[in-house]
């Protein structure tokens, strides 16, 4: 496809956060000289902005005031920095000959045109399968990436596990030594949607903390519809101006149901703030810290370090049910990353064995009752972090 000749005006604040929202998903080091290229169509209906990188793909549209329509291609992260160098005035952009010309005011720049022969045709976005608020697919998609893996040779557990099942969809995530879990509501396009999707963790969380719509308009989803959902092997995101296609990993996610305890010999409340700055306190005198927790009647006791390191300890205040004087030890920073993601004031632990994993949960309206057999049932939560513990030395 050769560039053609584009000319159109178009304001600052209309125009920077389109092509940085399309820079910032452009690879820094592509693969091929031509994935740079940020494609700029000027249409009768304005401006569209789109990249493409075989994995991920974006595409913007901007209001502008268009002269002559068209398609080029330009250097996107390049643009990007020049338009956000620019006083806030209007803008024009025109094609003339092999390069791009930006002026602005009193500057002028002169960008050379990326021909557009070789550039892989851009992936179209799969049906609607359903919809979410954005605050609400924004916060649960925090929550669950923080537990994802960044091992790629382990690809299935660099993904967000999508399950859905009609109105209910399960968001899961895990790197073997935590997991994550999120479930909550949606609407769905298509009556008893069932699908499981497994969506590269790192692409979707980048996405979601991107979200600018605006009123009442949702995050549309878009995997297919019917039988099909999910045949395409794409996740579409569609929201406001802006959609975004991602190529979902071929991986299977491993059954994670068998991890998740449905009891507990003990549970502990403990305010999560309080927890948080002694864990940092805690840690100074180790900051690779394993993190020991004594839980007893009425206070936790955090300590950290070792002799010939330096020693920490510090008691707060706790609710606990449980065998007495229970000794559990975590990463740090895996603990602290959990207590940050449960959005409450209080941390519900949920315990059974010191070598076995622990859960964490925001506070329930109820606290669970020990049961006949002395185990406590799994607090109802809509989101739950199970963390692996470490072995306490001797």
């Amino acid at each position: 496809m050769d560039a053609q000749q584009v000319s159109f005006r178009v304001g600052k604040d209309e125009l920077a956060g389109a092509v940085s929202w399309v820079a910032r998903n452009l690879p820094s080091k592509p693969t091929q000289p031509m994935l740079r290229a940020m494609l700029i169509n000027a249409t009768d209906d304005g401006l569209e902005l789109a990249g493409y990188d075989y994995e991920v793909s974006t595409k913007v549209h901007a209001q502008a005031d268009i002269e002559h329509s068209g398609t080029v291609a330009v250097a996107g992260r390049l643009l990007a920095e020049i338009v956000a160098s620019l006083p806030n005035k209007t803008i024009e952009m025109k094609s003339e000959g092999n390069t791009l010309e930006v002026t602005c005011g009193t500057s002028r720049f002169e960008l050379p045109l990326i021909s557009l022969d070789e550039y892989p045709p851009m992936p179209k976005l799969p049906e609607v399968t359903g919809e979410f608020s954005p605050e609400l697919f924004e916060r649960a998609i925090s929550q669950v990436s923080s537990a994802a893996g960044s091992d790629d040779t382990l690809p299935m557990l660099t993904g967000i596990h999508m399950e859905i099942d009609g109105e209910n969809v399960t968001l899961t995530a895990t790197d073997r030594f935590r997991l994550a879990q999120r479930r909550l509501r949606w609407l769905p396009q298509v009556e008893n949607a069932k699908a499981k999707l497994l969506i590269p963790a790192k692409n979707l969380s980048d996405h979601a903390h991107t979200l600018t719509v605006s009123g009442d308009e949702q995050v549309e989803i878009a995997v297919g519809t019917g039988e099909q959902i999910g045949a395409e092997g794409l996740f579409g995101l569609h929201y406001g101006n802006r959609q975004t296609t991602m190529r979902m990993l071929d991986a299977d996610f491993p059954n994670v149901a068998p991890l998740l305890p449905k009891a507990h010999t003990g549970l502990a409340r403990v305010n999560i703030n309080q927890l948080v700055a002694a864990i940092k306190r805690v840690t100074l005198v180790d900051r690779g810290a394993q993190l020991r927790l004594q839980f007893g009647q009425g206070q936790l006791i955090l300590s950290a370090g070792a002799s010939d390191a330096g020693h920490a300890e510090e008691a707060i205040a706790c609710d606990y049910e449980g065998e007495d004087d229970f000794i559990i030890a975590f990463n740090a920073r895996y603990l602290q990353t959990g207590l940050n993601s449960l959005g409450s004031e209080n941390v519900v632990f949920g315990f059974n064995e010191p070598s076995r994993p622990a859960i964490l949960v925001p506070e329930p309206e109820q606290m669970p009752q020990r049961g006949e057999d002395g185990a406590f049932p799994t607090p109802a939560a809509d989101y739950t972090y199970l963390l692996m513990p470490v072995r306490l030395p001797g």
